[in-house]
C-alpha cells in the first residue's frame, strides 16, 4: 500500500525538517512525522524500521506518505483533527498532576499507584471527577514512572573521587604482566537455608514444587578473587570477614596463587578491614611485613562499586551458583569450588570499555564543574 507514495526530499525541505526534530517546543506528534519523512526519503529505512524505531503504526506512515505525494510538506506534518472527546485536564491541572506524581507519596504508602494518585488528585481539586485512565495516559504522555525507582551508583565527584578512578582505569588499561598482575577483590554473603519438606520434582507439564518454607541455617562470607587478564577467579568461604580473615586471603594470594609475582596489585573498596594494619592483627610484625612488601592496594572510591571488576563476577556467580537453597556449609564449598574450575578451565573473561577517555567523555559535565569551583 505505501509503495505508491515515494518520498523524495529537496536539500531545502530536508534541511527545514532537521531543524524542526532540534526545536523543544514543537509537539511529539509533530516531531514524528519529521522524524518519518526523514527516515522515508529515498527508501533510507523500510517500514518495518521506521514501525519499531519510532513507534507508529502503518497506517500513520501511510497517511504522512499521501499527504506529502499529494498535499505538500506543510499538510503533511499537520496534526489534523483528533476524534473522540477533549481532553479531560487543562495546562494548570495537567502540571498538578506532575507535581503531585514527582512529590513523596502519603505517610501510609511508600510508592504512588495510579489509584492513589488519582484520589490525591480529586481531594486537591475539590472533587474534580478523572478516571484511572486520564492519569495513566497523563503520566505516559509526560514520560512518568512514580513506582518506579533506580539505583544511583555515582556519589558527589570531587577531585579526590576523580583521581582515584582515573587512577583504577589507568590500571585496567595496562596490559596483562605477570610480574605486576591486577587482582579484583570483594566480600559476597549467603544466606544459609535448608529445606523443611522435600521439593517435588520437574515432570513434563510440571516445574519444579518447592515449597514456601525453610530453615534458616546462618551466614555465610565468600571472598572473590577475580583476575581479568588470566580469566581466573577464586572463591573461599569463611565464617567471618574480620581483618585475620582478609589478611589469610592476602597471605593465600601471595604465597599460593602468584608465588612468582613481584608485586600483586589489588583493586578493592575502602572497606575497614582492607587495611595494613590487618596483617599486624593476624601474623607477627616480620610476617606481616613480608606480605606487604609483595602488596600493592588502589582502593576504588566510595560508591563506585561498578567501577570494582570483581562486582560482575559476584553477579556471575550468584545468577549461576548462588540462586538456591543450601543449608549446608560444605555443600556451598563444594558448589563454589565446582563453579570456579568450570569458569576457570573455559578463561572466562571481561571485556572492560571504559577508560580515562571515556570516563571524560561521559562524565565531562562533573569534570568541568571541578574546574568552575577553583
Amino acid at each position: 500500500m505505501n509503495k505508491k507514495y515515494l518520498i523524495d526530499l529537496t536539500a531545502d525541505e530536508r534541511t527545514f525538517l532537521t531543524e524542526i526534530t532540534s526545536k523543544e517546543k514543537e509537539s511529539a506528534r509533530k516531531i514524528k512525522r519529521t522524524n518519518l519523512l526523514l527516515m522515508a526519503d529515498q527508501k533510507r529505512h523500510t517500514e518495518k524500521q521506521i514501525t519499531g524505531l519510532l513507534g507508529v503504526s502503518s497506517s500513520t506512515i501511510y497517511r504522512t506518505r499521501r499527504d506529502f505525494v499529494e498535499k505538500g510538506l506543510e499538510r503533511a506534518l499537520e496534526e489534523g483533527s483528533r476524534s473522540g472527546q477533549p481532553r479531560k485536564l487543562n495546562a494548570n491541572k495537567e502540571a498538578l498532576l506532575i507535581s503531585l506524581a514527582c512529590s513523596k507519596p502519603t505517610e501510609r504508602c511508600c510508592k504512588w499507584t495510579l489509584e492513589l494518585l488519582t484520589d490525591e488528585f480529586i481531594f486537591l481539586t475539590e472533587g474534580e471527577v478523572v478516571s484511572i485512565e486520564t492519569v495513566r495516559r497523563r503520566l505516559k504522555d509526560n514520560e512518568l514512572k512514580p513506582w518506579q525507582k533506580k539505583m544511583w551508583c555515582l556519589s558527589d565527584m570531587n577531585a579526590e573521587y576523580v583521581a582515584q578512578m582515573e587512577l583504577v582505569l589507568d590500571i585496567y588499561a595496562e596490559p596483562a604482566n605477570d610480574k605486576r598482575p591486577v587482582v579484583n577483590f570483594d566480600e559476597a554473603m549467603k544466606q544459609l537455608v535448608s529445606e523443611v519438606k522435600e521439593a517435588v520434582s520437574m515432570k513434563p507439564d510440571q516445574p519444579l514444587k518447592q515449597d514456601y518454607e525453610y530453615k534458616r541455617e546462618g551466614m555465610a562470607n565468600i571472598f572473590l578473587f577475580f583476575d581479568r587478564h588470566r580469566g581466573w577467579r577464586k572463591a573461599k568461604v569463611t565464617v567471618s570477614k574480620k581483618a585475620v580473615d582478609f589478611a589469610q586471603c592476602m597471605k593465600d594470594l601471595v604465597d599460593i596463587h602468584y608465588p612468582e609475582a613481584n608485586v600483586i596489585r589489588v583493586v578493592m573498596d575502602n572497606y575497614n578491614t582492607h587495611k595494613a594494619a590487618s596483617f599486624y592483627k593476624a601474623f607477627p610484625a616480620q610476617e606481616a611485613r613480608r606480605i606487604l612488601k609483595k602488596m600493592e592496594f588502589n582502593y576504588t572510591p566510595k560508591h563506585t562499586s561498578w567501577l570494582n571488576m570483581v562486582e560482575i563476577e559476584i553477579g556471575n556467580m550468584n545468577q549461576q551458583c548462588l540462586n538456591r537453597r543450601m543449608g549446608d556449609r560444605d555443600l556451598l564449598v563444594s558448589e563454589l569450588a565446582a563453579w570456579e574450575n568450570c569458569r576457570n578451565q573455559k578463561k572466562a573473561s571481561i571485556n572492560w570499555m571504559f577508560n580515562v577517555d571515556a570516563a571524560r567523555t561521559k562524565l565531562n559535565r562533573a569534570y568541568e564543574k571541578l574546574i568552575c569551583q577553583n
